[in-house]
């Protein structure tokens, strides 16, 4: 379904300070689906929140559109993988 990962997109998108480099995927299965969210090092604290609040919130929204749809989301969070131009020493 487009139409929940849009709606993860839009909400990650607005939490942190780069959303361009925000990736949201999304790998389904028969009966559940997992939402893959990437973002840079810099944002991971902003999607997770303060005692994960944040990534909380996200996952309550998968739930509620799951028990409409019925089928199973689950999120996670991954962290981007370094820019091609950054190099770690």
């Amino acid at each position: 379904m487009e139409a929940i990962r849009a709606l993860i997109e839009a909400n990650v998108k607005a939490l942190i300070d780069e959303p361009e480099r925000a990736k949201v995927g999304m790998v389904e299965g028969s009966v559940a689906s997992v939402i893959e969210v990437s973002v840079s090092s810099s944002d991971m604290g902003k999607i997770i929140g303060k005692h994960g609040k944040n990534a909380d919130a996200l996952r309550t929204l998968l739930g509620a559109w799951g028990m409409k749809y019925h089928r199973r989301y689950s999120l996670e969070i991954l962290d981007a993988p370094p820019d091609v131009t950054t190099r770690s020493r």
